[in-house]
């Protein structure tokens, strides 16, 4: 199965994924989106040199290689 998975997320002041919730997909491929997406990390955002909480909208996107 192919599709793009559209998911909100929080990363936080350390730069780890926290509040995953997928706001467009094929549904079957949810769960896949979201297990690679809380693995991740993230190099923490700095708002005036000090690092703070950003909501961002992450692409995952499933794609079928031919050999």
């Amino acid at each position: 199965m192919q599709g793009t998975v559209l998911i909100d997320a929080t990363i936080g002041k350390d730069g780890t994924v926290r509040n995953v919730r997928v706001v467009g997909r094929p549904q079957m491929l949810d769960e896949a989106a979201l297990a690679a997406v809380r693995q991740w990390r993230y190099t923490p955002t700095l708002l005036n040199g000090e690092p703070v909480e950003v909501i961002m909208t992450v692409t995952v996107q499933f794609v079928l290689e031919s050999k």
